[in-house]
């Protein structure tokens, strides 16, 4: 009798169910092509609001199958990873992760998540003699854009072994490039420093064919073979390919870069650096004298911007210069200046009765020319740093800012996505579409930033009707704003194809709806072009809410 009561009190006993205020999703990982299931993949979900949702993890089954459950409404990427694999959209382009948005007590089923296998650079790099080149640096470059620009971004790197050998796994399918750099020759580096000439008069800088009398020495080199990247030949990898990619240097005649720092204070130090506009790259292992005369070595063709600050100087100088390289470049001249101080308060219009304490803030210059690669440059040896925090009093402050024209943003911290820079004031005048210009001095600016942007809200689909999922959606400014990064929004379409745009300065602007883009390409007027009459007008005023339905620009028509 004791034994059935127990067994009745047992079936008696409420089995415990899910919390209604939570969300559970379920589907499956596959490799494509094929549809083969994936097992042990780690499945992240990881929510865009920390603060309100959080990280949640699972590993795939035997069939390629996973589950999460007592997960907190909210907006969330979903994310698939495994060894040797990389995930994929249905278009097998490389994907950045699926959009949910999830609500209490929802179940979101039959979730597909793909995978791809991964493809493999490898090779061998040796001398003019056959012999191995042990500790040559192997990059596998694609070209995309950032902000704006093209540029080539490294996809994975590695340095040869002790028989040349490298092997650079992890790719994603598509189109590369491929260089070598040599490893240091410190024996030509000492010998070409005793040699080099320190007491030669500067004037103008002039570029000149490279001297074939100069001394020779390996150079970055491209696949097939060539030392000028105008003749770098693309590879196309395939999912789960194993390319082989060999290289066989020879030395011959460098370019270099001949010039002085002038003007120098007593007992200071000059340091010269060299930033590559192709690469996203900064070089600094110039040789500088005491005089301040300077050499840079082994500089291949391209566009820079040469940087030079001064140390030890009773306050921060600095200089820079664009240049064109196509042959030696000698008696460059680089004359340092004083760094100017931009100092201003920051007021905010709060929403309702919300407080935000000003010293969580951090504000960023940003070049109007695009540059703030260079930006930060400067801040090497402390000279400056383009983001500063805001003080609890509302005050803030850059020292010794480089000449040029910037203009303010948010560089993250307490605020939430409504908030944009309403106003920016110079001597009482507004020069937020215009910039700030400094050469030198001080400029004093009152800021002003309110909660109260333009929120859009809206579903994408396709010619059908049907919600499409992951489109990338951008409100673009006007054409007299595109150069203005902070101006721009973007974000990603959820399961639903809904999205929401938020913190929309007033102003003109068209919303995008790709199903795809190759990085930031966005940023550039050319590729804008491309769509002209493809988006959709929107006109935002101070406060708006706004709905929107826009159609997909297809992955057939987005790349220009």
């Amino acid at each position: 009798m004791l034994i059935l009561g127990a067994a009745t009190l047992v079936a008696q006993t409420p089995v415990a169910s899910k919390p209604a205020s939570r969300a559970v999703i379920e589907g499956i990982v596959t490799k494509e092509p094929g549809g083969e299931p994936v097992k042990k993949a780690l499945i992240e979900l990881i929510s865009e609001n920390p603060g309100a949702g959080g990280a949640y993890t699972a590993i795939s089954g035997a069939d390629g199958s996973f589950h999460i459950e007592g997960i907190a409404p909210g907006r969330y990427h979903l994310f698939a990873e495994r060894t040797g694999f990389l995930e994929v959209d249905r278009h097998h382009a490389r994907s950045d992760g699926r959009v949910l948005t999830l609500v209490a007590g929802q179940e979101v089923k039959d979730l597909l998540l793909r995978l791809q296998a991964a493809a493999v650079v490898r090779g061998r790099v040796t001398d003019e003699d056959g012999d191995p080149m042990a500790s040559a640096q192997v990059t596998v470059l694609r070209q995309t854009f950032t902000s704006g620009n093209s540029r080539w971004e490294p996809t994975g790197s590695e340095r040869t072994n002790d028989l040349g050998e490298y092997r650079i796994p992890n790719l994603p399918a598509g189109n590369y490039y491929v260089s070598v750099n040599p490893p240091p020759d410190f024996k030509s580096l000492i010998e070409s420093a005793g040699n080099a000439s320190a007491g030669a008069e500067p004037g103008s800088a002039r570029s000149t064919v490279p001297d074939k009398t100069a001394a020779l020495s390996y150079q970055t080199t491209y696949y097939p073979g060539t030392p000028d990247r105008s003749g770098a030949a693309p590879i196309q990898l395939k999912a789960g390919d194993d390319f082989p990619v060999d290289f066989s240097l020879a030395p011959s005649p460098t370019l270099s870069i001949r010039g002085a720092v002038v003007n120098l204070p007593p007992r200071s130090s000059a340091t010269i650096m060299l930033q590559s506009h192709d690469f996203n790259l900064m070089l600094n292992d110039a040789e500088i004298h005491k005089d301040g005369t300077f050499v840079i070595r082994d500089v291949a063709p391209g566009t820079y911007t040469i940087l030079a600050t001064v140390e030890n100087a009773a306050v921060p100088l600095m200089a820079r210069q664009p240049l064109q390289v196509a042959g030696n470049v000698e008696d460059l001249r680089l004359a340092p200046q004083p760094g100017g101080w931009i100092h201003g308060r920051l007021r905010l219009e709060s929403k309702g009765n919300s407080r935000i304490d000003p010293g969580a803030l951090f504000l960023m210059l940003r070049a109007v020319d695009g540059d703030d690669d260079l930006l930060g440059a400067f801040s090497f040896r402390d000279a400056f740093s383009n983001v500063t925090q805001v003080a609890p009093d509302g005050s803030f402050e850059w020292k010794s800012v480089p000449p040029g024209t910037y203009y303010v943003q948010f560089a993250g911290g307490g605020l939430g996505p409504d908030w944009y820079l309403k106003s920016v004031l110079a001597g009482g005048r507004d020069v937020d579409e215009a910039g700030i210009s400094l050469n030198g001095g001080t400029v004093v600016l009152d800021l002003v930033a309110t909660g109260n942007g333009t929120a859009v809200d809206g579903v994408v689909t396709d010619q059908k009707g049907e919600p499409v999922a992951d489109a990338v959606i951008v409100a673009v400014p006007e054409a007299r704003l595109r150069g203005r990064i902070d101006r721009y929004r973007k974000t990603v379409s959820d399961q639903r194809g809904r999205f929401t745009l938020q913190g929309i300065a007033p102003g003109d602007y068209t919303l995008f709806a790709w199903e795809s883009v190759d990085g930031d390409a966005y940023f550039n007027a050319e590729f804008l072009k491309t769509y002209t009459g493809q988006g959709s007008p929107l006109h935002a005023s101070e406060g708006e809410r706004k709905s929107m339905a826009l159609q997909i620009i297809p992955d057939s028509e987005a790349q220009p």
